[in-house]
Formats: structure tokens, C-alpha cells, sequence
């Protein structure tokens, strides 16, 4: 059995970008093991105006993503029992897109309310890769303090800000750039048309000819 990536959920807004991720993965062969906050079940149906639901996640996710899940675990955000709970379970690492401020706030202080904590909480004592897309704007005192402590405790605050030197064109093509980036950074292989050469990117290029 390959060893999965952890995705966690959140509910802050920006559901779509853990649309992109998620599909970034499974295009990179990669196993994900899935946990939707409860909070990031409204949130969907609020971004979306689709349902996710524990008891037919199969289905959820296929009409979220747009195809099989076949490389996903799906794991209850209320299921304290699950194997992500566990050190002792195979992780390469966890994201958690978006990251809502309350749930960065819940790994910082270690308080492991629900399983998307916990398991981010068992990533960091287990020194494996920690990443929070946090969607927040402004911050104050107390979330910068929050996320100050979790990349002292080895975590990476990676937050959702979209670039625009790559001439994006649609919505998609900026969750499309930031999943790219980001899944380079967990050192999956991607595609260079977003990355710089010393000149310009290739996205640049096509986007100024067209």
C-alpha cells in the first residue's frame, strides 16, 4: 500500500482551491486521505451548492471532483478512532486547504477538538511535513501569534494568495498556478509552465502571444 498524502478541509472560504489540490494529487498518482471539517461541509455547499455527507462521501466527492475517487480514503472529521489519529499510522505529511484561522488556532494550542486537528497534531509530533493554507485577511495579534508557534513547532504557513505575472485569465487557471507551486513544494513532480527561467514563465509567454 503506497503511503497517502493527509488533505484536511477546513471551513474557511476558498473550497475550491482544496478542489484543485485534491485533483493536483490524484493527477500526480499520489493516495489521499480525506477529512472535511464539518464547518467545510457548509462551506462547500455555500462555494458550491453541493452536499457532502459522511455517509455518501463516494458520491460527494465524485460530483465535487468530477470523477472517481479511487485513490481516496475518506476518514469522518468526528472519527477521534481513525487511523490518521495515530503516529503510528503512514503519512507522507498533511495539507490543510483552506486553513481557517480557528482551526490554525486549534493545532497551535494542541487541542485535537476533531480528527483534522488531531491529525495535524500527530504530523507535527511525528516531524513530517505540516502545511496550512491559511484564507484570512487581515490578521490580527492572535492568528499571527498562532501561526508563528506552528512553524516553530516545524509546520509551514502557506497562504492562499493568488499571483497575477502569469496573466491568469480565469478563476481556474489561479487555483490552477497555486496547486502547482504548492505541490512542487511537497516535491512532486509538476509541469515547469509556471516556473520561472530567469526570463519568463511559459504560462507568461502563451498568455502574451495569445
Amino acid at each position: 500500500m503506497r503511503t497517502p498524502w493527509i488533505v484536511g478541509v477546513s471551513g474557511a472560504s476558498g473550497t475550491p482551491y482544496a478542489r484543485a489540490v485534491l485533483t493536483g494529487l490524484l493527477d500526480a498518482q499520489q493516495p489521499v486521505d480525506l477529512i472535511v471539517s464539518r464547518a467545510a461541509r457548509l462551506t462547500i455547499l455555500d462555494e458550491t451548492g453541493l452536499s457532502f455527507r459522511d455517509a455518501h462521501w463516494a458520491e460527494d466527492l465524485s460530483e465535487w471532483l468530477g470523477r472517481e475517487p479511487t485513490e481516496v480514503r475518506y476518514w469522518s472529521a468526528g472519527d477521534l478512532a481513525a487511523g490518521p489519529a495515530s503516529g503510528s499510522y503512514p503519512a507522507q505529511g498533511m495539507v490543510v486547504v483552506p486553513a481557517s484561522t480557528a482551526a490554525v488556532a486549534g493545532i497551535a494550542l494542541g487541542l485535537s477538538k476533531d480528527l483534522l486537528q488531531r491529525a495535524a497534531d500527530v504530523t507535527l509530533k511525528e516531524r513530517r511535513p505540516l502545511i496550512l493554507c491559511v484564507r484570512e485577511t487581515p490578521f490580527n495579534l492572535i492568528h499571527l501569534r498562532n501561526m508563528t508557534q506552528i512553524t516553530e513547532a516545524g509546520g509551514t504557513i502557506y497562504p492562499v494568495i493568488p499571483t497575477f505575472y502569469n496573466l491568469p485569465s480565469s478563476v481556474d487557471q489561479v487555483y490552477e498556478e497555486f496547486t502547482a507551486r504548492l505541490l512542487g513544494f511537497l516535491g512532486l513532480p509538476q509541469t515547469d509552465y509556471y516556473t520561472y527561467s530567469g526570463d519568463e514563465t511559459p504560462a507568461h509567454r502563451d498568455r502574451v502571444e495569445s
